[in-house]
Parts: structure tokens; sequence; C-alpha cells
């Protein structure tokens, strides 16, 4: 069974009403890619990763492709690896599950955004001072560094 299968089988058996892909995107220097949400918008304000909801019949990889696309004009090259996940509710009050995971783009140096305001390249220790970063988000983070970037 692939994994984004059973990821989505997991989500179903929760009761998950929608599932959100999110990717942690670095570059040559192994800076995150931060966006920050338009003011007016839901959540507005705060510095997240590049996310958003699949669409009807989409599969996770897929959706995570298109989503980078989307919100960075970046065109994923390669999933590195899962990092994890969070529940939420959204805007609209659906039970909400965001799957992250470690994802490469083929450049880094053409970002263009269409939904947040502002985009940041930070390092790991910059991201965990950053105040905007949600604590869910913060976890994503934390996982990520401590797997990818950390030596046991």
């Amino acid at each position: 069974m692939k994994i984004e299968t059973l990821l989505e089988e997991k989500a179903k058996e929760d009761g998950i009403e929608k599932i959100v892909v999110g990717g942690v995107i670095t570059n040559e220097n192994d800076e995150i890619l931060i966006l920050r949400r338009k003011a007016d918008d839901f959540l507005g304000g705060i510095d997240e990763l590049p996310s958003g909801k699949l669409e009807e019949r989409e599969s996770i990889f897929e959706g995570l492709a298109r989503e980078i696309k989307e919100e960075t004009n970046l065109d994923m090259d390669k999933i590195c690896g899962y990092i994890d996940f969070f529940d939420y509710l959204s805007g609209s009050g659906k039970k909400s599950r965001q799957y992250n995971f470690w994802v490469k783009t083929k450049s880094t140096k053409e970002v263009k955004l269409t939904e947040h305001d502002e985009y940041n390249w930070l390092k790991i220790e910059e991201c965990y001072e950053d105040k905007n970063i949600t604590p869910k988000t913060m976890t994503t983070i934390y996982i990520y560094g401590f797997n990818y970037l950390t030596k046991h």
C-alpha cells in the first residue's frame, strides 16, 4: 500500500472532513520557506508553510505539488520524507488534518506569491524565534529539524 493511501484511509477512519497538505521546502542553505498569511484571511498574519486542501479525487502527493506551485510558483522535484500531521478546525468549522512533508523543489530562486503577503527563507533557529508561527506548525519544524538536520 502506498503511504498516501494509508494516510487518506487513516484520515477517513478518524472522521476527518478535509485533508490539507503542507511542505517544508528547503533551499541550498538549509533554510525553510515561510509564508505570511494576508491580514484579512483566515488566521491572518500568521507565518506558515506552503499548504492547502486537496481537491476532489486528488492524491496527497498530487495536491502537495499543486499547492506548492499555486502558492509559491515553485515546481516540486521530490518528496524527501514524511514529517507529521496535525488536526484543526477550518474556518468553516470542518475537522481538518494537515499532513506535512519535507520537499525539494527544482529551483528556489523564483518564489512568486499568490495567497500570501510575504515570504522569508529562515534558518531553523530563526523559525524557533518567529512568534507568528503557530505551535502546531512549530512542532512540524522541530520534528523536521530533529529528523533531518541534527545528529542523534
